[in-house]
């Protein structure tokens, strides 16, 4: 091969040349043509080891042929093909009733507003009646609601207080969670169904001699509140509601049972009457002080987080036994972690108290 006769070589021989007279033309050819044939293994190892890291791939891959063809790792044998972006990206199959997916329509939460999800016992008044509860509080019932209630906090962390009177409760979320991505449905679903399962799996501990004659249901609402007044209102709200409505079953239940009267009798004798007429029916008729009654009755219950509780976590062991014993006693912690109330929220002197409910997260 005559190594002068490429343009390249030819160039880099008359620098040479020019630049040092020593140099004959017989030295400076021997050794490029030992550079170019060095290159020429190198680029020759090159393609080989190319070669062989495609054949390898293609081996695990699948067949030869077809993945040269859909991945174009490689082109001909001894030819490298062009590299293609790799992606790890994939697109799940679809098939041609995947449009109905578009008549699902979100419903987020307007951020930075508390998130309320009220539940309502749905038809009670009949299922109390079919289970006997007592006339006109049956603490057995109170307690059972309060056990659900806990049960959903120790679900939701996000949760930082509770209320409940009578068949209802409700659970305040902080304004800044993200449970959910705040879907309104998804956080009022999931409250409201572990609260009834729940319910219904604690009632033998509070009603041991009456069996369940058929499931209970409840109902659920979404409400938001912008302030930390419009929370307050609202719960203000549901427990002077807790207060009328105590005051006046218990008024219609004496007249019933002591007095005799019937259901109808005892309404109409009620109708129309002030808070301040049946406190005084009560003192007068019954010689009971309202005032006197539990708190449990006439105030609900508030159920918060104990701080004090809220240690660092445990390991769990890896014996059957003793993570069995370990899952009861977070249980029972999970549960005394939540204080259950029976106080004035109206008030400011529970919020001064206990101002981290309301504080930002």
């Amino acid at each position: 091969m005559d190594l002068s006769a490429h343009p390249s070589v030819s160039m880099l021989l008359t620098k040479t040349l020019s630049n040092s007279g020593k140099l004959s033309l017989t030295y400076v050819q021997s050794h490029i043509s030992v550079s170019i044939k060095t290159f020429s293994q190198c680029k020759h190892h090159l393609n080989t080891l190319r070669r062989f890291s495609c054949q390898s791939f293609q081996r695990k891959s699948g067949s030869l042929s077809s993945q040269r063809n859909s991945l174009g790792l490689c082109g001909a044998l001894g030819a490298p093909a062009p590299c293609r972006k790799f992606s790890t990206n994939t697109v799940m199959a679809k098939s041609k009733f995947d449009y109905v997916r578009q008549f699902e329509i979100d419903d987020p939460c307007l951020p930075n507003c508390w998130i309320v999800i009220r539940i309502d016992g749905k038809g009670f008044h009949k299922f109390t009646e079919a289970h006997n509860y007592m006339k006109p509080n049956d603490e057995r019932g109170l307690g059972l609601m309060s056990c659900a209630a806990q049960r959903v906090m120790n679900e939701f962390k996000e949760i930082v207080l509770a209320y409940g009177q009578s068949d209802e409760y409700s659970f305040v979320f902080h304004k800044n969670c993200q449970v959910f991505n705040r879907r309104a449905s998804k956080i009022m679903t999931n409250v409201v169904s572990l609260f009834a399962s729940s319910f219904t799996m604690y009632w033998p501990r509070y009603f041991n001699t009456q069996e369940l004659q058929y499931p209970p249901a409840f109902d659920a609402r979404v409400v938001l509140y912008p302030s930390d007044e419009n929370l307050r209102d609202y719960l203000s709200w549901r427990q002077a509601d807790c207060h009328i409505n105590n005051l006046y079953n218990t008024c219609f239940w004496k007249l019933v049972q002591e007095k005799g009267l019937s259901p109808a009798q005892s309404e109409a004798r009620l109708r129309g009457t002030l808070s301040s007429d049946k406190n005084e029916l009560l003192f007068s008729e019954f010689n009971i002080n309202y005032n006197n009654i539990p708190e449990l009755y006439r105030k609900g219950s508030v159920l918060i987080r104990n701080k004090e509780l809220n240690g660092p976590e445990k390991t769990m062991t890896s014996n059957n036994e003793d993570k069995t014993r370990y899952l009861k006693s977070e249980q029972k912690k999970a549960l005394a972690s939540c204080l259950v109330l029976h106080c004035d929220i109206i008030g400011k002197k529970f919020w001064e108290e206990y101002p981290y409910i309301l504080s930002d997260k």
